[in-house]
């Protein structure tokens, strides 16, 4: 059943938690993919299998966890090790299905900058940086974003290159021999963007109530609009129940 009272940022976390599928070991980072994965496994993907970077493995939380190396990460979980083993055995050896990620900017390649706004030795602003976002996009089976679509958000090409989407397009990926597939999809407040065949991110939904002008107003670059042929169903009462009782009560994420 849909649900017409859900916030913008509300709209993005049950779309990214529809991407998921029941048994994905998905790379879990922190704040809204968080909750989107929390929320996946709470409906349609209840054998979802999360990994999180300090060096948890089938985490099961009782509430939202505020960090990757949050103590309620471990009860219940299938196994705790190290942060190395997480990304040597899991990670490079292909053991991850999904690495969901966020960004300050998304270029129109699915390239990711985490580091700073403006010029490198004299940046507008300092950003937190790669984590492990870097390892995650080069070798996760596919990867998802999400971010709210916003013009400074989704430049033609990022300030700084974070973690890699699909570099200039086209074949490049393969030739520097990432294993991972790369973004398989950016979900904004506007709508999904989806690589076409040459990488470059093209807008292929909308969200209820969004216009594909909206999205093409957003984008920093010309972004091809022809293949939006969708709109999106929109939250249901028990996932907005979720989110808003069981994972994020306080609105740490949701305010």
């Amino acid at each position: 059943m849909g649900n017409t009272n859900y916030t913008s940022t509300e709209l993005m976390i049950v779309n990214a938690a529809r991407l998921l599928r029941d048994g994905d070991v998905v790379f879990v980072g922190v704040g809204l993919p968080n909750l989107a994965c929390n929320l996946a496994q709470r409906t349609h993907a209840p054998n979802l299998q999360m990994i999180y970077e300090a060096g948890v493995i089938g985490a099961r939380p009782a509430r939202l966890p505020l960090s990757i190396g949050d103590p309620t990460l471990v009860s219940g979980a299938a196994s705790v090790c190290s942060m190395y083993d997480i990304f040597t055995f899991y990670l490079q050896r292909g053991n991850v299905d999904v690495g969901f990620l966020g960004g300050a900017q998304i270029d129109k390649f699915g390239n990711i900058n985490a580091t700073v706004i403006g010029d490198y030795a004299q940046p507008k602003t300092r950003l937190p940086g790669s984590g492990g976002s870097r390892e995650i996009a080069a070798w996760a089976n596919r990867c998802y974003i999400i971010t709210p679509h916003q013009k400074r958000r989704f430049p033609e090409s990022v300030d700084f290159q974070t973690s890699a989407g699909f570099f200039s397009g086209h074949d490049e990926r393969a030739r520097l021999r990432l294993r991972g597939k790369g973004p398989q999809a950016v979900v904004t407040d506007i709508g999904i963007l989806q690589p076409d065949d040459t990488g470059e991110l093209v807008l292929t939904a909308v969200h209820p109530g969004r216009t594909v002008e909206e999205a093409a107003a957003n984008t920093g670059w010309d972004l091809q609009c022809n293949k939006c042929q969708k709109v999106t169903d929109p939250p249901t009462t028990d996932e907005i129940r979720i989110l808003r009782q069981d994972l994020d009560p306080e609105g740490i994420y949701l305010k």
